[in-house]
């Protein structure tokens, strides 16, 4: 089934584009959550008519992905957290902790952006990709280590 998307999806295409999808993924997805609209001679007028303005829209998110991943370029998110024995951690750091330190440092972006494969649970020093939109990605360098206590007198 033809349809056309009315936003990006990184999996199918960009704002747009005509593509080809399976018909319930279209009638029980796509469409109800205004992502795309079927192919007819009116929606392909509609399309030609908004050209310049979806280009325009694109060519924005392009800029400001390039912005945002000039901004990440060598950035090191450094988190402290509670050890036991041989540097394992007490819990995990997640994708959530590094957006919050990464707010912390001025960087707005989505938890669901940090691409982490599984959480860091150890003393380490790791390489994080983080998309920035557009399917462009960065990487941040995420170091984990030993919270000192404040010692008590």
């Amino acid at each position: 089934m033809e349809i056309i998307l009315k936003k990006t999806i990184d999996t199918l295409g960009r704002e747009g584009e005509v593509v080809n999808v399976k018909p319930g993924y279209a009638r029980n997805f796509l469409i109800p959550q205004n992502f795309a609209t079927m192919v007819s001679k009116a929606s392909l007028a509609r399309l030609q008519k908004e050209q310049a303005a979806i280009a325009k829209r694109l060519e924005e998110e392009r800029k400001a992905a390039e912005a945002l991943a000039a901004q990440l370029v060598n950035m090191t998110v450094v988190l402290g957290r509670k050890t036991g024995s041989e540097g394992r951690l007490f819990g995990s750091v997640t994708s959530a902790d590094i957006t919050d330190q990464l707010a912390q440092m001025g960087v707005q972006i989505d938890r669901k952006a940090v691409m982490l494969k599984e959480p860091i649970k150890s003393v380490s020093e790791s390489r994080v990709t983080v998309k920035v939109g557009y399917q462009m990605t960065s990487e941040i360098t995420v170091q984990v280590v030993q919270e000192i206590a404040a010692e008590t007198v």
